[in-house]
């Protein structure tokens, strides 16, 4: 069984100009090595957060569409801002081009339609000739501050009904330092010091969530390769060192690995030790 893990955690693009109806022509990124990632997970998990820190900026993502075109905020239309999107846009980081993120919007209401676009999407994108252009990686967001529940059946019904072939998926349990306060009052009741508490708490925290819920994601039919803990991730100094890290590992191929670390521009180390090791 996977152990929990915790974290607090030259390329020039060429431009091409595309028109859309009724408005002048707008650029549009072309990178030759691109790292496809689909993040999936309710509202509220922290997924931009998350993305932001991997790329290692405060600003929001541009979103194209399927076609190559930019869609301003303000021109989506109620329902899109409401958090229904469309799983095919691509959200791209200025300050890290090379990753091209793909959001499954909130998939929390647990409907068939939802899960389906999902498949279809993992399907289309696993076709790709060009490794530039499928599929990578999928992240699985699952937030672990509602006790109530930890984890949903929607949640349950990708891992029981979703394979994903080929393309890894790395489950982030987001939001754990969270759970601190409630394992601190605990371990303080327990005769520990509150001092001594507040140390050990986040690795308890983590222990117990694995052990009641966690594990259970292992039980399925198409169980995730790995996962970890994200903490403190709405403070901007935090970083992602870990989940790059585990990230990298996931992949099976040695040439995913490579275009990989060569889209990243913000966690060098991880390049250089991988560097070291082929």
């Amino acid at each position: 069984m996977s152990q929990p893990r915790l974290s607090n955690s030259g390329i020039q693009p060429a431009q091409v100009t595309g028109r859309q109806k009724g408005r002048a022509p707008i650029q549009i990124p072309r990178l030759t090595l691109r790292f496809h990632v689909l993040i999936i997970g309710r509202a509220n998990a922290g997924k931009t957060t998350i993305l932001q820190r991997v790329c290692n900026t405060t600003e929001q993502p541009k979103i194209f569409d399927p076609q190559g075109h930019e869609i301003k905020l303000s021109e989506l239309n109620p329902t899109a801002q409401r958090g229904e999107h469309n799983i095919e846009n691509q959200m791209i980081f200025e300050s890290n081009p090379g990753f091209v993120f793909h959001d499954s919007g909130g998939f929390e209401a647990g409907r068939s339609s939802e899960l389906d676009d999902v498949k279809n999407f993992i399907k289309s994108y696993s076709k790709w000739l060009k490794v530039g252009n499928r599929l990578h990686v999928i992240w699985y967001c699952i937030p672990i501050n509602d006790q109530a529940r930890p984890i949903t059946r929607a949640e349950l019904n990708f891992f029981d009904e979703c394979g994903t072939g080929r393309v890894p998926v790395l489950v982030l349990f987001t939001k754990a330092d969270q759970l601190d306060a409630e394992t601190i009052e605990c371990l303080v009741n327990g005769g520990m010091s509150i001092e001594e508490a507040a140390i050990k708490a986040p690795e308890e925290s983590v222990i117990k969530f694995q052990n009641s819920f966690g594990n259970q994601l292992y039980e399925r039919k198409y169980p995730p390769k790995g996962h970890l803990y994200l903490r403190d991730m709405q403070t901007t100094s935090s970083h992602c060192n870990d989940l790059m890290e585990q990230t990298a590992t996931v992949l099976s191929a040695n040439s995913l690995k490579w275009l990989f670390f060569s889209v990243q521009q913000h966690h060098l180390s991880l390049s250089v030790q991988y560097a070291i090791m082929r």
